[in-house]
């Protein structure tokens, strides 16, 4: 059967001109694994093929593209579901309006361009809808484009690890230019459910150091009238209420800090003797290899059945969780098996778990920490989004390759018992910086509880130089002085 539809693909391929042998590798897997759900592995292996004509794999895209251009990856016939999948794949199960967040372009090393003046791409949308404020009384657009003020629209959730790396550059340019003329709004447009709660950002805002003004977009108000669709969006928007620039993503702050500097000066506010930020921000590992989907940078990986059945709807992105029992039924507990090897891009579990629309939770209470969520990890940095789901803290024990995480690895909310175990102490809902490592490298990483009120909402990785990039006050941006 795999040799078979190895066979056809691979003419498929050769006459689009796509190289897949990372799907190869993994339909093979697939096939010799799970011979009974053979559905199941000719869907996978379309998708993987699929991908392959569009680049990659992974969901971590170097540029934000529209659903609408996402390339020329033939759509999967819906035939091709296993019956129980295809069941539930109905178009009401993802929201039409949710999110999708991108990473940042690789760096390319090359000097950077001389940046061009601003130029305008449209008037800027009042804001809609929002919410509570937070560092700030409410205020409208119009009411700073009457005092003068250039404004900074950051969309962001604070759960997003792509928003978080952008924080010290936010703050810094709120510590230089907020006296100049700038005003920075942080609109907190939510990804998952809890990010909804005040005091969840309220709390994001202070441990971030955050002194700019952040209001709540719980309804997407603010975000459906900007047309966004990325996590972290930046806008720039000059006195007379034009759209003068727009950032998606990661990096580019270099260029970010020129557009604002040339707007306040054509405002006519002073920034003589403030020097423009010189840090170009992390720069990618060298050793990143991109050309093939098995060894690439992991993708972000989310655990919940909502983003999971979105996956299999795609035209090129293969679902997270490496189970087909997990699709069966949704918000049941299931019985997990471990196949034992792994691949990269995917989720594997052992034990009892409940799959839920955001998260996968674990289903019992045991003595050891004997079930686990398992994933083969390309990448600097591991991130996790986890929390405890009736607000009782929690210990969640990491392991990578079998057995703790290294004192030259470990992200920094790992703490080590007397033993030399490692764990994280799970107390809110947020992201937790699980691993962080000098160089780009491969891992068997396992998250295990004994609680049955853990959550795992996503996972995320990083591929830059020295690990995950230090979003503390105390490692914020050059300000070129």
């Amino acid at each position: 059967m795999a040799d078979g539809v190895v066979s056809c693909l691979r003419v498929i391929d050769v006459r689009l001109g796509c190289a897949w042998d990372g799907g190869e590798v993994m339909t093979r897997r697939w096939f010799s694994r799970n011979p009974s759900y053979w559905l199941t592995g000719v869907f996978l292996a379309i998708v993987f093929a699929a991908a392959a004509c569009s680049g990659t794999v992974s969901d971590n895209s170097t540029e934000p593209v529209s659903e609408a251009s996402a390339g020329t990856s033939p759509q999967p016939a819906a035939t091709l579901l296993p019956p129980q999948i295809a069941a539930s794949a109905s178009p009401t199960t993802v929201a039409t309006a949710e999110p999708e967040p991108t990473s940042t372009a690789a760096p390319t090393g090359a000097p950077p361009l001389p940046t061009a003046a601003p130029v305008k791409t449209g008037d800027a949308p009042e804001l809609e809808d929002t919410g509570n404020w937070i560092n700030s009384e409410p205020f409208t657009l119009a009411e700073q484009r009457e005092r003068g003020d250039v404004v900074l629209i950051d969309f962001w959730t604070y759960t997003c690890v792509n928003c978080i790396r952008t924080l010290p550059f936010l703050r810094e340019w709120h510590s230089k230019y907020a006296d100049r003329g700038l005003v920075i709004l942080g609109v907190h447009t939510p990804e998952f459910e809890f990010e909804k709660i005040l005091e969840n950002v309220q709390d994001a805002v202070a441990e971030f150091d955050l002194e700019y003004a952040v209001v709540q977009d719980n309804d997407f108000g603010t975000w459906n009238a900007f047309s966004n669709r990325f996590w972290p969006a930046k806008y720039l928007i000059d006195v007379q209420g034009d759209i003068r620039y727009e950032h998606f993503g990661e990096g580019g702050y270099d260029e970010t800090e020129s557009q604002i500097r040339e707007l306040l000066v054509e405002a006519g506010h002073d920034i003589s003797g403030i020097p423009a930020g010189t840090d170009p921000g992390p720069q990618v590992d060298s050793s990143v290899d991109r050309s093939s989907a098995v060894t690439s940078p992991t993708r972000e990986l989310y655990a919940g059945y909502k983003r999971n059945i979105g996956a299999l709807r795609s035209q090129n992105t293969p679902p997270y969780v490496h189970h087909v029992e997990y699709f069966e039924e949704f918000d049941v507990d299931t019985q997990y098996s471990d196949p034992g090897e792994h691949d990269n891009h995917f989720m594997y579990l052992e034990g009892l778990w409940r799959n839920e629309a955001e998260n996968l939770l674990h289903a019992r209470e045991t003595s050891e920490y004997d079930d686990y969520i398992a994933v083969k990890f390309y990448g600097a940095s591991v991130n996790a989004v986890m929390a405890p789901i009736k607000g009782t803290p929690l210990r969640v024990k990491v392991t990578v390759d079998g057995g703790p995480v290294g004192l030259d690895q470990a992200g920094a909310d790992i703490v080590h018992d007397p033993d030399g175990s490692s764990f994280v102490e799970v107390d809110s809902s947020r992201m937790y910086f699980i691993i962080s490592q000098e160089r780009f490298s491969s891992g068997e990483l396992q998250l295990s509880s004994n609680s049955p009120e853990f959550a795992l909402f996503a996972f995320t990785f990083g591929a830059y130089e020295g690990g995950e990039p230090d979003v503390s006050s105390n490692g914020s941006a050059d300000d070129g002085s």
